[in-house]
């Protein structure tokens, strides 16, 4: 019997994953951008649902509070810049989710779309952001915390990240002391 490696197989899949995200990413980010969420077709929610789950972060557990949901909509290489591509991604944050010390492997721009985000890097007062406000964060930064404050409102981040090529993880937990 034939053995095949799984380097033969994993490249189609992430492929087909890949395309399946950026397919879904675009039925949400024009559900969200004409802000009518409740008409996106059934076939665009079950899409995305299976690729939320894929990339929802590794903080499930912390605690009672709820997680943060990472929805990337794409990846795309940049071709002035070899090796690197930028990454969006929709962050939802749940009423009183919480997401713990992080860093990401590259750089990142975030903007509040929706409620409001407490958020803390290294070195800096935490601080509150409301929709439209936005910050950065430089390549390896630790990000403390994010949060939603709000126990009754979903909050929703939009993050544009410059990293390595590959568009692997978006968030790497930092390990606890």
């Amino acid at each position: 019997m034939a053995t095949v490696s799984m380097d033969i197989l994993s490249r189609p899949r992430r492929l087909a994953l890949a395309m399946l995200g950026v397919v879904g990413g675009l039925g949400i980010a024009a559900s969200v951008a004409i802000g009518r969420s409740d008409t996106m077709p059934s076939w665009v929610d079950a899409i995305c649902g299976g690729v939320t789950r894929m990339f929802a972060t590794p903080f499930a557990g912390e605690g009672a509070r709820p997680e943060t949901i990472i929805k990337p909509l794409c990846c795309q290489p940049l071709p002035h810049v070899p090796g690197k591509a930028v990454t969006t991604a929709l962050v939802y944050f749940p009423p009183g989710a919480y997401t713990p010390a992080h860093r990401h492997p590259g750089s990142v721009s975030a903007v509040v779309l929706k409620g409001h985000i407490r958020s803390q890097l290294q070195g800096t007062p935490a601080e509150t952001y409301g929709a439209t406000q936005t910050w950065f964060e430089p390549p390896g930064t630790l990000h403390l915390f994010a949060e939603n404050p709000s126990a009754t409102e979903d909050a929703e981040l939009l993050a544009t990240f410059v990293a390595d090529e590959n568009c692997g993880p978006l968030t790497i937990p930092e390990p606890r002391s």
